[in-house]
């Protein structure tokens, strides 16, 4: 598309200055039709070649202006999109490229360059299930009989697209601020979780049910996920992330997608959603992170569910990031951290979602399975065997839980224990009705 956009361009400069050169041995009158009526024609081109390129929107009838933003973003795919070895073709669209580990995005980090990712820790935390590092099937892409070979890790392949539905260049592939529940003025970001703070926590632990909600606004998002969290509320927020989400700005679909996320700053310069950025250190070769869950959990029907835990490795200090039974996904090295260096100071688990009221009222965008936690199994959304990690680096049960829900006649939560799913909530709603307006 860049090379017709060039051809076009170049054709009207050359005939421009032949039709100067011819008009100027023809009649005046000629001279004043003749490139007049080629300059319009020229600006069509360019405004057809600018279209062809860029979705239909305020920016499209600045060609000058669009021109410069789609260098910015090619220049940033460029950076973000690595040479592959091999490029799978998932069912969704999604184009998966096998990347030797060492040219991942987190080796551009300075602190980081001309490395390798590290060998797996020896100790994984004690109370932890059986590890069976064998996969099933769980993303769409995985269902082609290809995969990424020994020595390379599955990227999504980043688009020209997915760039240009962010606000910015900047701010693609990052969270708006305020994505953590501290109070009830969360700037369109509302919540349904379950924490635990006051003491020193090393990692979490817990399984969540993956759905497909609803999300009506194309700027909105619906998560759930386990938040590892250190620092105040404040500029210094440290968090670590992980879970399942629909972002149609993100990836242009409503799919729900496993995903990280990590800031060190409350979500301002720093961290990112997945490999969009140097930082998270992808050493598995069967999980593309960013790629689509299936299957996923049916209302009345099958559930289906997904294990992480996130822990602090005691001999290196980095936090690893570990998928299903014993699957390990990679790590986010410690020096990325100011306070999570150390330890965490709380833990969440739960369900965000981003109310925008862009129709002037509470948005429809579901929670989870979008319905009620009273529901229970197989109709609301849960997490089940909630556990954290302490200093002594052993899985323990919750003590001292804690619910918040910010609208709870829109998103709701309740908790309980058994002894098969120890600690468990159940969360979630289905966003605007007659008592969330």
């Amino acid at each position: 598309m860049l090379a017709q956009d060039t051809t076009k361009r170049r054709y009207c400069f050359l005939n421009t200055n032949a039709n100067m050169s011819s008009s100027s041995s023809s009649s005046s009158s000629s001279y004043s039709k003749s490139p007049i009526i080629f300059s319009f024609v020229c600006i069509l081109i360019l405004f057809v070649a600018v279209a062809d390129s860029v979705p239909i929107n305020e920016t499209s009838f600045r060609p000058m202006e669009t021109l410069k933003k789609l260098k910015k973003v090619r220049a940033h795919l460029k950076k973000i999109n690595k040479p592959a070895l091999r490029t799978i073709k998932s069912p969704d669209g999604d184009l998966i490229d096998c990347v030797p580990s060492h040219l991942q995005p987190a080796f551009d980090h300075p602190k980081l360059r001309g490395q390798r990712p590290l060998e797996p820790p020896s100790e994984r935390p004690k109370g932890n299930d059986t590890i069976d590092e064998h996969l099933e099937t769980i993303q769409l892409w995985a269902e082609s009989t290809e995969f990424c070979p020994k020595g390379t890790i599955p990227i999504r392949r980043t688009t020209e697209k997915d760039v240009l539905r962010a606000s910015s260049v900047k701010r693609f592939g990052r969270k708006i601020k305020r994505g953590v529940r501290h109070d009830t003025m969360s700037g369109g970001h509302e919540h349904a979780v379950a924490f635990v703070n006051g003491d020193q926590y090393y990692g979490a632990k817990a399984s969540m049910n993956v759905w497909t909600p609803a999300v009506t606004d194309p700027y909105e998002f619906s998560l759930s996920q386990l938040w590892v969290i250190s620092g105040s509320f404040g500029n210094d927020l440290n968090t670590i992330e992980a879970g399942w989400q629909v972002s149609p700005e993100l990836y242009g679909d409503g799919y729900p997608r496993f995903f990280t996320y990590w800031t060190t700053d409350a979500y301002q310069a720093t961290g990112c959603y997945n490999l969009l950025c140097s930082g998270f250190v992808q050493t598995n070769s069967r999980i593309a992170i960013g790629a689509a869950i299936s299957p996923r959990s049916s209302y009345n029907g099958k559930q289906f569910d997904i294990g992480i835990m996130i822990w602090k490795d005691p001999k290196h200090g980095h936090w690893w990031l570990q998928f299903g039974s014993g699957v390990l996904i990679g790590y986010w090295p410690s020096f990325l951290f100011s306070h999570l260096q150390k330890e965490a100071s709380m833990i969440q688990f739960g369900g965000e979602i981003v109310n925008s009221r862009s129709g002037g009222y509470h948005t429809s965008t579901q929670m989870g399975s979008g319905h009620f936690a009273d529901e229970g199994f197989g109709k609301a959304s849960y997490f089940r065997n909630l556990q954290v990690v302490d200093w002594d680096n052993s899985l323990l049960p919750l003590t001292n839980l804690h619910l918040l829900a910010d609208h709870p006649n829109c998103y709701d939560i309740k908790a309980g224990k058994n002894n098969v799913w120890g600690n468990y909530i159940y969360y979630g709603g289905p966003g605007r009705n007659g008592g969330c307006q």
